[in-house]
């Protein structure tokens, strides 16, 4: 195919959001997907891509979405998220389960269903958005370290799986991005949100972005296997400089 094309999950907003303006400036026709379709659909029209509604939590809804999707050659896991900050003893059950099936069986679902076609396309590439708490541990943050160890995990086994097959892989493991993130994880709470940010000089949505830029537009025999980003203010997922 003559036009390169990209898909972004998660893309209605914070990172998915920026990344999809980034590749759509290097050229890809990008398909962005999310719950907040109006969301994508704005998005679509400014940067000329394709607006598709996808719940990675539902198995038809990701079939659904890679059934439209014609070729893929690039994928860019995105979607995930917090919810809650308690400890173990008080662990909310129904937190847990949202927070594995988005960021651990939502990036499997929509690796499986999109995979064929990224290896059909010749040169794919497939970036998973992790995080900082991918490598780490910190109090009352369980459920969403597990999580992402896990999601880890399964992009660094597919890394494997995969040699020899035209298809390079990248985990982005942010720090402190001033997004929505933390606006989720305290169910709508932007008080309490804002103080997560309060006095540090934040990453942002675009700095991931034009990570993501960067390792696609790296030659075929490039992979940039892993990329931990912090901001200079972060020296771990819960040791920060204030002012």
């Amino acid at each position: 195919m003559s036009t390169r094309t990209a898909v972004v999950t998660g893309a209605s907003s914070g990172i998915g959001e920026a990344t999809a303006r980034e590749l759509a400036k290097q050229g890809y026709h990008v398909y962005i997907g999310a719950r907040r379709v109006d969301r994508l659909e704005r998005l679509a029209a400014e940067i000329g891509g394709t607006a598709l509604p996808l719940d990675v939590t539902d198995d038809a809804s990701v079939e659904a979405f890679a059934a439209a999707i014609e070729h893929a050659n690039v994928l860019v896991n995105n979607a995930g998220g917090a919810k809650g900050l308690a400890p173990v003893a008080q662990a909310d059950l129904d937190d847990w389960r949202w927070m594995w099936e988005t960021n651990v069986l939502g990036t499997l679902r929509v690796t499986k269903a999109l995979l064929p076609k990224l290896i059909a396309s010749g040169d794919g590439l497939i970036v998973t958005i992790t995080s900082v708490a991918a490598f780490e541990a910190y109090e009352n943050g369980s459920g969403y370290t597990s999580a992402k160890h896990a999601q880890a995990v399964l992009h660094r086994t597919l890394r494997t799986e995969l040699l020899g097959q035209p298809v390079r892989l990248t985990e982005i493991a942010p720090g402190a991005v001033e997004t929505e993130f933390s606006l989720v994880r305290f169910g709508g709470d932007a008080e309490r949100a804002a103080k997560v940010y309060e006095g540090i000089d934040n990453l942002v949505a675009d700095d991931i972005a034009e990570i993501v830029g960067f390792v696609a537009s790296r030659p075929p025999h490039v992979n940039l296997d892993q990329i931990i980003v912090k901001p200079r203010d972060q020296a771990a997922a819960g040791r920060f400089h204030r002012r």
